[in-house]
């Protein structure tokens, strides 16, 4: 440490010679904490038929994306498919305990284990008068 600051003292003293700072002086710092840091992708898809959901779930099983999943082209073409899709993806989720929700009508939302989704609370009549 102490020949950490001697070296610190000539660089800025010049006594190296050089006008400039010597850029041996200075460790690189930081460098290996910034790659470190995993990232969260939000991450959308188009289900437009049933063997779409097999990259969407492998995605969530990996355990940094959020999946935001357009299911109305499916919707529109195979309602019996889509219903065993979101099953299939509501079982993924729950076995690596994310979260999923509808999002507006075309929308699924699906996390992995480190989100979850808000959801408001739907005002009932009787609370309301």
């Amino acid at each position: 440490m102490k020949d950490f600051f001697l070296q610190l003292k000539e660089a800025f003293a010049g006594s190296s010679g050089a006008p400039g700072v010597d850029s041996e002086a200075y460790p690189e710092v930081g460098s290996a904490a910034k790659e470190d840091r995993s990232k969260v992708t939000v991450r959308p898809f188009v289900m437009e038929e049933f063997e779409d959901i097999k990259e969407i779930l492998d995605v969530l099983r990996e355990g940094s994306t959020v999946a935001l999943i357009n299911i109305k082209p499916l919707k529109d073409k195979d309602i019996v498919e889509l219903k065993r899709a979101i099953s299939k993806l509501r079982k993924t989720t729950e076995a690596i305990d994310g979260d999923i929700a509808g999002f507006g009508e075309d929308y699924v939302v699906a996390t992995p284990q480190f989100a979850r989704i808000h959801r408001q609370r739907q005002v009932e009549m009787s609370e309301v008068e």
